[in-house]
């Protein structure tokens, strides 16, 4: 009985795993719910982006507009909207940490600075298009042409950080100082 201390042994023959000490949400299978990204400035905007971009789209779709220039609108808006629901989900699941091979900050500001570019032209195309003589869906119409203008407003500060992280990508100041390079 005095020798069993000996002769225990404390190896083991299980695989490493990969730790999660980086990841901010909860997962349920092979999903991660990224739930911190709805507080982060691109999560914010992108949520302001589809509220916005659904107001659109729904104040114009509300109304017997004759005016084929609400079709562009309703095309961006809607196609917009769409996609960018589709990406805050994917951000929201974690997939860009699962899909390393998408370049998701160029792929992004690429995304973002496209958008900007169709809101402005909806916006402009939308605000133009309004009728001045007190149409029926004349409400409906000025309030689609003031919320584009916010959704433009949204996808241009979206390009921005979007920029912001497209610049910093492989090096900050934390990064420069442990290894003790210098930026060139």
């Amino acid at each position: 009985m005095d020798e069993f201390p000996a002769k225990v042994s404390t190896e083991t023959s299980s695989q490493p795993t990969q730790s999660n000490s980086g990841f901010r949400g909860f997962s349920v299978g092979p999903v991660k719910m990224d739930v911190l990204f709805i507080r982060t400035i691109p999560g914010i905007l992108m949520m302001v982006e589809i509220v916005l971009g659904l107001l659109v789209w729904a104040l114009i779709a509300g109304t017997t507009y004759v005016n084929h220039a609400f079709g562009w609108v309703m095309f961006v808006s809607v196609t917009l909207w769409v996609i960018t629901t589709c990406l805050f989900v994917v951000y929201l699941l974690s997939v860009p940490e699962k899909i390393q091979f998408v370049p998701w900050p160029i792929a992004m500001l690429i995304f973002n600075v496209i958008a900007t570019v169709l809101y402005i032209t909806a916006f402009i195309t939308n605000a133009a298009s309004v009728p001045t003589n007190w149409a029926p869906d004349y409400n409906n119409l000025a309030a689609s042409a003031f919320f584009a203008c916010l959704v433009m407003i949204a996808y241009c500060a979206s390009s921005f950080f979007s920029f912001t992280v497209f610049r910093g990508q492989g090096s900050n100041a934390a990064t420069n100082q442990a290894t003790g390079s210098l930026p060139a």
